[in-house]
């Protein structure tokens, strides 16, 4: 019988539905299933959360004047290159990058936080391409 220390992680398939949530209250569920706080045996400088799937990513809000407040950043290093996208924009034009950037924020800044943000799988509409991996569907709080 192997001990706790030589199992494998088991990483399940999670799909999330993004309809009528909020940002951030949902960005903060989705990183902690990535990072597998949900699970008993949790080890903070290990990968043993889940895939997460996100669906209707384009059906989310934001609280309070968010929408017409908030503002993406980007800089590609050039002089002049300081890229400004409002938040209503960003969620018209690519809303599965406002999830993602927001999910991207609640994980450590590391190699472990990009080999967590790689679960992660946003889509815009209803359909995704996982169902070969029967995501159970999970319900935000």
């Amino acid at each position: 019988m192997k001990t706790l220390f030589e199992q494998q992680p088991t990483h399940n398939w999670v799909l999330v539905d993004a309809e009528g949530q909020t940002v951030g209250r949902l960005a903060t569920q989705i990183a902690s299933l990535l990072r597998g706080k949900h699970k008993p045996d949790f080890t903070p400088n290990a990968a043993g959360g889940d895939f997460v799937v996100v669906i209707n990513a384009d059906k989310v809000q934001f609280s309070g004047n968010k929408l017409d407040d908030k503002v993406y950043t980007r800089y590609s290093g050039y002089q002049g290159g300081l890229k400004r996208i409002p938040a209503r924009r960003m969620l018209r034009t690519h809303p599965e990058r406002v999830i993602e950037r927001a999910v991207w924020g609640m994980l450590p800044k590391t190699r472990l936080g990009r080999r967590l943000i790689r679960r992660l799988k946003v889509y815009a509409g209803g359909t995704h391409p996982h169902e070969a991996q029967q995501p159970t569907p999970m319900e935000v709080r």
